[in-house]
């Protein structure tokens, strides 16, 4: 008898010496992925990795600070930008738990002075899931330039797109709108009394002891706060100005990878939302990028991991002026990735995936070096067909990938900088390498519009908005073309 519990004791500890060792194996194979990444000037930030729950991995790469040469720790502070919806998202749903709004009614009941013809059509639940028709703000043209480096109350803001046409009826699809997110921080004040932010630490924050999360003034001394920077070429500039009454609830948080485990663990209890409430989170709602979904302030996917089946993936990206975020959680397991970038756009995704690839043993891809920097340099400096000679010879060097991101970042530089040729080969490399992406031929047809040839300018911008029906910018571009072209 005594020998048998010695055996089971023994196995015990051997079980958990081998899970002990797996967890740091995984976690060393995310170190050495993050820190090629870094090399590679594509992840400057903050990461956090936990599995079943636990933090198997937490650390920050490059500089929080590069004048001072200040590094980026776990408890770094970066604004998260959209991660920011799954916020408000939550704030609206614990207000329709108390009996303090309704979702299905039209959001003139909530804010009278809101413009009828549109408002009395438009619920609660449109916003919500991206599909009220409400033109996204930070897409109008001249926005960084017109209107975000200066301050406004909500409702003097609201009152800057509140009066624009819809861009469909209400329910009838889904396109990406911060307007609809500002717009129920909007709410969440005139209902409570309290400011957005008020609103937000009490009812989040406080409870949760999130103390390193909350909504971000440009003028407060915030201890470690992460300075945003973004990409020219191979080198870092200073990220241009935002007033943060801009983003708003739609993307003026910022927080921590530590603060953010804490928010994922709470997510999975009922300690200030009901189990059926934090439900109404996670629903698909609605089709939204490719194979994903929407819910409330979350996107959702259905991934196929061998030998797991299909687990629900339930995450969103964010990106404002000098970063770029990402949450990714996988509730079956528990699972939670974390990544805070504060360099600019960069590819968290392809990130998120290969850690998301080590957690289930898996086999992942490398970091390799972004193709764009090197092509952008030549095209710039040497131009056209320097510039595609390099890319026939970078083409077969396994150490160098084409980030369809930083190509069209290359591209657009070209482009602003009079070199209308040189960027439309650059675009046209990102056509080759992501045929699928509506994207890609919408820049490429700006390229060939800015360059006078309006026939390839039509058959691009078609094929892109064949690709994204949601790319509205591209349907006014052919309209434009098609009645000139009539005339």
């Amino acid at each position: 008898m005594k020998k048998s519990i010695k055996l089971i004791a023994l196995c015990a500890i051997l079980s958990l010496f081998t899970i002990t060792t797996f967890a740091q194996d995984k976690a060393k194979q995310i170190e050495d992925l993050l820190a090629k990444y870094t090399e590679y000037g594509q992840f400057n930030g903050s990461a956090l990795v936990a599995e079943n729950g636990k933090v198997i991995f937490k650390k920050g790469f490059g500089l929080a600070n590069m004048e001072w040469n200040i590094p980026n720790q776990s408890d770094t502070k970066f604004r998260l930008g959209s991660i920011t919806k799954q916020f408000t998202a939550f704030l609206i749903v614990k207000l329709a738990e108390e009996g303090k709004i309704k979702l299905d009614v039209p959001i003139t009941t909530y804010l009278p002075d809101y413009p009828k013809e549109n408002g009395d059509k438009i619920t609660i639940h449109h916003l919500l899931t991206h599909t009220s028709g409400i033109p996204n703000y930070t897409s109008t043209p001249n926005f960084l330039r017109d209107k975000s480096r200066n301050p406004y109350s909500p409702q003097d803001f609201v009152k800057t797109f509140d009066k624009l046409p819809l861009e469909f009826k209400p329910g009838e699809k889904f396109n990406y709108s911060n307007s609809g997110y500002f717009l129920l921080g909007y709410i969440i004040e005139k209902i409570t009394g309290k400011t957005y932010e008020q609103y937000l630490q009490e009812t989040i924050l406080t409870p949760l002891n999130l103390v390193n999360t909350g909504f971000d003034h440009s003028e407060i001394i915030l201890k470690n706060r992460a300075s945003g920077y973004e990409k020219q070429g191979k080198n870092f500039v200073n990220s241009s100005f935002i007033d943060m009454s801009i983003p708003y609830a739609a993307g003026s948080l910022y927080s921590t990878v530590e603060d953010l485990y804490l928010w994922d663990q709470a997510l999975y209890g009922n300690k200030i939302l009901s189990e059926k409430s934090m439900e109404s989170l996670f629903k698909p709602y609605i089709k939204s990028w490719g194979d994903e979904s929407y819910g409330y302030g979350w996107s959702l996917e259905d991934v196929t991991i061998q030998g797991k089946g299909k687990l629900k993936i339930i995450e969103h990206g964010g990106g404002i002026n000098g970063f770029n975020t990402i949450i990714s959680r996988v509730p079956a397991d528990k699972n939670l990735v974390v990544l805070l970038n504060n360099t600019g756009g960069t590819v968290l995704g392809e990130m998120n995936e290969a850690i998301r690839n080590i957690l289930y043993n898996q086999p992942y891809n490398q970091a390799k070096k972004s193709m764009a920097l090197e092509l952008l340099e030549i095209f710039k400096e040497k131009g056209t067909a320097a510039g595609v000679d390099t890319y026939k010879k970078l083409k077969s060097d396994p150490t160098y990938g084409i980030k369809e991101g930083d190509m069209n970042n290359a591209g657009y530089q070209l482009l602003q900088t009079g070199k209308k040729k040189e960027a439309i080969e650059i675009f046209k490399i990102n056509v080759e390498a992501f045929p699928k992406s509506g994207n890609v031929y919408d820049s490429l047809g700006e390229a060939y519009l800015a360059d006078g040839d309006k026939k390839l300018a039509l058959a691009n911008y078609s094929k892109s908005v064949e690709l994204d029906p949601s790319n509205e910018n591209g349907k006014k571009v052919l309209e434009e073309l098609s009645k000139n072209k009539a005339k």
